[in-house]
């Protein structure tokens, strides 16, 4: 669940001061790609065959102020709505700085909430660094980290019948790949155990969906990633006695008055920072260390919904609720749709009875964190691809994932902050496409439901109608579904009751 501070709070906040003076990146027209300055020629065919033939605003901004006129002079924070290209804003400065490396190492890390969308993010990243000879690794959880330390470290290739000093190798060990896309949890894994795994030589730092990467169970990660990119004398630290020790990871940084940094380390580790719903938060920015930022954003409101979604509310009799989003879903016709719930059990038991209803003439699957990685993967994978029309989703889903061909949003639930609202109707109306969110809300929401929206300062919500006799018509299937229902979830519980006093048992045999 998103975190939103209470009323009192936000009033009392403070606004940091550069914040008070952003850059509205609405006034910029989409540019051309042929026309951009500076681009390398190999990434200009790559971004041709991604589809792209210009830049969204967005880009074109955090270009100018990195690759362009900026030069990476300062750190950039960009609030800018879900589906306006803030992977590819960040994506084509880095590969492009980096397209005249000579030495492999790791010099740029992208650290994003979940592995799904670690796994996203990475692929804008392949389909961008190949063209220039830039290698990009994934580092997340719930997969073997031996398959990704074989590779993410180049160890030194050995002539046969020689017997080498384990010592006389180890140092060799290097990077294999420039760009690192990692989730929190496993970077620390890294960081701490793994032989060879190092940031000395990182120059970007990016953390994407910003608010979700600063709450309290992922902080840990960031002091540990900004500590060890610190120099801690006015020189190269000594190869020995001046080395920060951190498992087996060794930090070193040059410390001087170049570009104006004085005292300061260089080269200067340099951060991006992005989010459709950017934390004023001073105490959570702090965290950051962020070097005269810039902050870009495409409008004076803090949340803002993409520019052609459509909202729409739906009101429903409260005990009939499951009965509207099938008349709703029908009225939609096998349209590509994401259904949101309010927590993963909702998810499943709502899932389980739309498959209970009977034939709705579209696949309907279930992706919450209830199931397993893999099974999450291959629904998201059937998604894509169109062989299931409706996902029944918790906010797993809600932040960052990008599904091409998403015409629906529907929320099942309404949300209890408009953050998880702009995230949810995100996930539609993206790279300028059309969009539309469907909220069903009973009649004592619809206040609520308002005031939520007047925060986006969106007043256009129009009432969705669904005819009295298509939720009639499943009144007779629809007692015998809650039946079933009720004895698949009972049926469930007790399965799982069980297994859990074999382990139990297991655990306690194995003390013995």
């Amino acid at each position: 669940m998103e975190e939103e501070p209470t009323a009192k709070r936000r009033k009392s906040m403070p606004v940091l001061p550069w914040m008070r003076d952003p850059v509205d990146v609405s006034r910029l027209e989409q540019y051309p790609i042929d026309l951009l300055p500076c681009l390398d020629p190999r990434l200009k065919v790559a971004l041709k065959n991604m589809g792209f033939s210009s830049l969204f605003p967005v880009q074109v901004a955090v270009w100018e102020e990195t690759v362009g006129p900026g030069g990476f002079e300062r750190d950039i924070c960009v609030n800018s709505p879900t589906g306006s290209g803030k992977t590819l804003a960040y994506a084509l400065p880095i590969v492009q700085m980096l397209s005249t490396r000579a030495v492999k190492c790791l010099r740029a890390l992208v650290v994003l909430p979940t592995r799904d969308l670690a796994l996203q993010v990475k692929d804008v990243f392949e389909a961008i660094a190949p063209a220039v000879g830039l290698s990009v690794g994934l580092a997340v959880g719930q997969s073997s980290i031996a398959d990704e330390i074989a590779e993410l470290i180049k160890r030194p290739e050995l002539e046969a019948g020689i017997c080498y000093d384990p010592q006389d190798i180890s140092p060799q060990l290097h990077s294999a790949v420039d760009i690192l896309v990692a989730t929190p949890g496993r970077l620390v894994d890294h960081i701490t155990s793994t032989k060879g795994f190092t940031l000395e030589h990182l120059c970007f730092l990016v953390v994407d969906e910003t608010d979700r990467l600063l709450r309290e169970a992922y902080q840990s990660w960031l002091p540990t990633v900004l500590q060890l990119t610190q120099s801690y004398d006015g020189s190269f630290l000594a190869p020995t006695d001046n080395f920060v020790p951190f498992g087996a990871l060794k930090t070193r940084r040059r410390c001087g008055i170049e570009r104006g940094f004085k005292g300061k380390p260089y080269p200067r580790l340099v951060k991006m920072v992005l989010s459709a719903t950017l934390t004023q938060d001073p105490s959570k920015l702090a965290q950051l260390d962020l070097h005269h930022p810039l902050f870009l954003t495409t409008g004076k409101q803090r949340y803002q919904l993409p520019e052609k979604l459509e909202s729409y509310k739906l009101i429903c009799e409260s005990k009939l609720k499951p009965l509207y989003l099938v008349a709703l879903l029908r009225n939609l016709g096998g349209e590509k749709c994401i259904v949101f719930t309010s927590s993963v059990e909702s998810t499943h038991r709502l899932c389980t009875l739309l498959h209970l209803l009977g034939d709705l003439e579209v696949k309907i699957k279930e992706y919450s964190g209830l199931q397993r990685q893999s099974e999450r993967s291959k629904t998201l994978k059937a998604f894509r691809e169109g062989e299931v029309q409706v996902l029944v989703s918790s906010d797993a889903m809600t932040r960052g994932m990008d599904v091409e061909g998403v015409r629906n949003v529907i929320n099942y639930d309404m949300p209890a902050y408009v953050k998880t609202y702009i995230h949810r109707a995100g996930r539609t109306a993206r790279a300028g496409q059309v969009g539309r969110c469907f909220t069903l809300l009973r009649k004592h929401e619809v206040k609520r439901f308002k005031n939520m929206l007047q925060k986006a300062d969106s007043d256009s919500c129009p009432v969705y109608s669904v005819s009295s006799s298509s939720v009639e018509s499943l009144r007779s299937i629809y007692v015998s579904a809650l039946e079933k229902l009720k004895e698949t979830v009972e049926s469930e519980a007790s399965r799982k009751r069980k297994i859990h006093f074999k382990s139990s048992r297991v655990r306690k045999e194995e003390k013995k």
